[in-house]
């Protein structure tokens, strides 16, 4: 690839705990970013656990063995910093900006405060109410509604199909001494990474040696536990139409599933596909439903990438009256690409896509930590870019061959939302 491209080089340090640290030296930035990522998104909940690994984010700021209930936030604040945290389908992570002289102190807080809390019982109802109305706030986002629907097709009887906020009813049942156990399942060495972007302390490698992250320690059934998650989710084809409360446009929403993660190079492929048919106005279904043909106000394509197993999804808002033409039309222009492999003007587009938003996604300290503790949580150790070195390995002849064939209807979930209200209401 072009020489002038270049990211930062990171580091991994291995703690003799099996915990993973990787930093990326960043002696210009005028943050750091200390990020802790944990093999603990909803994914690796049990039967009953729908929702612990969401609640217990929320009740990890509650305080920890060190640090009083808000006393984290207002230290991290006093520092001329700031903090937050989010959970996945796979995992969930936690992280803080602060300045160069404060990354010392940022980590002593951090894990502190992920690794060792307290979780009051007097806070743990208060904050159970919060993660209810969360919930019911999403229940009443129309397009939250939609996308829940597809996965729960696309994935039926596995964890990738349920949301991540979880169930009520599993989460009014659980309590403090459940949220311990999962805790000590979850949050263990090897499945710890910590990512260090911006200034690197001297002394990192004692202050690590010294602190909560070398201190954890492992379960004897956190391994046999994690491989039983490890199956992938069988997907599934087929169709479905509901009504929406409260949507304002009609949705044609289709999946096709696609590789792990860990498979790089199809990832690589599949966004130069997306791009190709759905990123730009010259993108092909872009330019034939929106542009040429009008019928359609929006189309988007993306991929969503999870380690034990990913989706395409496409996305189309029109209004009610059009959506069978509209259906229509994007089965006649998916079938025209089994005959139409992409033009070299369009690969050359495509690649380019490609290759400027992963660079322009390491542009910021948060970026690259959390990027590079992804990475080595899940054991793809490699550099920022090396996902650009398989670019060069797709060509119009492999991407119709095995993605433009894969795109089809009859390897797909289409799933078609009305506007319509529902017996309650």
């Amino acid at each position: 690839m072009e020489k002038s491209i270049q990211a930062p080089q990171i580091i991994y340090l291995g703690l003799q705990n099996k915990a993973s640290c990787i930093i990326a030296n960043l002696p210009e930035a005028p943050l750091t970013c200390i990020d802790l990522w944990c093999k603990g998104g909803s994914s690796f909940e049990k039967k009953g656990e729908e929702g612990i690994a969401h609640f217990l984010e929320h009740m990890i700021f509650k305080g920890s063995s060190k640090l009083k209930e808000g006393e984290f936030d207002q230290k991290i604040e006093a520092l001329g910093g700031s903090s937050n945290a989010a959970t996945g389908l796979d995992d969930v992570h936690y992280y803080v900006l602060v300045p160069p002289k404060a990354v010392t102190t940022g980590i002593e807080l951090l894990l502190n405060l992920v690794l060792s809390p307290k979780l009051p019982k007097h806070q743990f109802q208060l904050e159970r109410e919060v993660v209810l109305e969360e919930i019911a706030q999403h229940k009443d986002l129309p397009e939250e509604q939609v996308f829940q629907s597809l996965l729960r097709n696309c994935w039926p009887n596995h964890s990738y199909g349920r949301p991540i906020l979880g169930i009520e009813k599993s989460l009014k049942s659980i309590t403090p001494e459940d949220m311990r156990s999962f805790h000590n399942r979850q949050y263990q060495p090897s499945n710890l990474s910590l990512s260090i972007a911006g200034f690197i302390p001297g002394n990192l490698e004692v202050l690590l040696n010294k602190s909560d992250l070398t201190k954890q320690r492992s379960t004897a059934n956190q391994k046999e536990f994690n491989l039983k998650t490890l199956l992938p989710p069988s997907f599934k084809t087929g169709r479905e139409e509901i009504k929406v409360p409260r949507l304002e446009s009609a949705r044609l929403t289709m999946a096709w599933p696609l590789s792990a993660a860990n498979n790089q190079f199809m990832i690589v492929g599949a966004d130069i596909a997306t791009s190709i048919l759905a990123e730009g106005r010259r993108s092909r279904l872009v330019q034939h439903l929106r542009e040429n043909l009008q019928i359609v106000e929006s189309v988007d394509m993306e991929i969503t990438v999870l380690e034990k197993a990913s989706l395409f999804l496409l996305e189309i808002t029109c209004l009610e009256k059009d959506l069978e033409r509209v259906e229509k039309e994007i089965i006649f222009l998916l079938t025209n690409c089994l005959r139409n492999e992409p033009t070299d003007k369009e690969m050359k587009r495509a690649k380019e896509l490609v290759k400027n938003a992963l660079c322009f996604g390491l542009e910021l300290p948060s970026q690259i930590a959390g990027i590079s503790a992804s990475q080595a949580l899940w054991d793809r150790h490699q550099a920022l870019l090396e996902p650009l070195k398989y670019l060069e390995n797709w060509n119009s002849s492999n991407i119709q061959k095995v993605f433009f064939a894969h795109l089809q209807q009859k390897n797909s979930f289409t799933l078609i939302a009305r506007p319509g209200r529902d017996k309650s209401e």
